[in-house]
């Protein structure tokens, strides 16, 4: 997110997150009746799994030429390693996955420090 200095006031570029055509149009009307930060439109969920594991991407294009270049673009949900080079081939300008983070196995790390065992390992070693 960048901040940028406009007529003396900071500004936040701002993002919209949208699941239907109709909260695109509203979008897209605020917009231009408004001066507004916004750079990006999300587009969550416009991606439909198929039974046979495709996906169904017309929801997408059709959302991307509706938005016409005016702002970014941005693809969420439904995106795995499989589907991304599909989904890339909307025309959209981003694409989040949260299937990297999901499938993700956590490693728990203690950093509790034995002071008495740590001081032995250091005389033995004449670092302590």
């Amino acid at each position: 997110m960048m901040k940028v200095q406009v007529d003396g006031v900071f500004r936040f570029d701002s993002q919209v997150e949208t699941r239907t055509f109709e909260e695109i149009e509203k979008v897209l009307e605020y917009a231009s009746q408004t001066k507004t930060s916004l750079t990006r439109i999300m587009l969550d969920n416009m991606v439909v799994p198929l039974p046979n594991g495709d996906v169904d991407v017309s929801m997408l294009e059709q959302a991307v030429k509706l938005i016409d270049r005016r702002f970014e673009t941005e693809a969420s949900g439904n995106v795995t390693l499989e589907t991304v080079h599909k989904i890339g081939q909307t025309g959209v300008d981003f694409i989040s996955s949260g299937a990297l983070t999901h499938s993700v196995k956590a490693l728990d790390i203690s950093l509790k420090i034995d002071t008495e065992l740590a001081l032995q390992v250091g005389r033995r070693t004449k670092r302590a």
